[in-house]
């Protein structure tokens, strides 16, 4: 799967609105991950989970600084996020279902951030996006 000019500068274009926000972004979205599925809780035992804490806030610009990682490098996007897939596979060996939950969570809070940008096209291009993320990110546990 790649993504077309089109959906390339669409992902550009919300990445650029998206962080400037990119903190308040990453902690909602992992606010939404953690109260949607709880399950996904277990890989956070050391956390402090509650809404607006400082952990979950680094946590989330640390998701969000990886998803820049990867549009800064779209066209390389595997060279980019090799070290994080490394990391989640052969050391905290996060469950690969996890990264799709992070994946609904994100498009709800960019829907909600950006309720006018969010068009159907958008949301295609930013759910193929982070299918490819995804993707790569769960390639080293085949």
């Amino acid at each position: 799967m790649s993504l077309t000019k089109t959906e390339r500068a669409i992902i550009t274009s919300i990445w650029d609105k998206m962080s400037v926000q990119a903190d308040a972004i990453g902690t909602e979205t992992l606010e939404r991950l953690f109260s949607s599925y709880l399950q996904t809780k277990t890989y956070f035992p050391h956390f402090n989970l509650h809404p607006g804490s400082p952990q979950l806030h680094a946590h989330g610009s640390k998701v969000v600084a990886a998803l820049g990682d990867a549009v800064k490098n779209i066209d390389n996007m595997q060279v980019a996020l090799t070290k994080l897939s490394d990391l989640h596979a052969y050391v905290l060996h996060v469950d690969p279902v996890n990264f799709k939950f992070l994946s609904h969570c994100l498009l709800v809070t960019l829907a909600t951030h950006f309720p006018a940008d969010f068009t159907a096209d958008v949301h295609a291009a930013w759910d193929k996006f982070m299918s490819i993320v995804s993707s790569i990110l769960t390639k080293k546990y085949r």
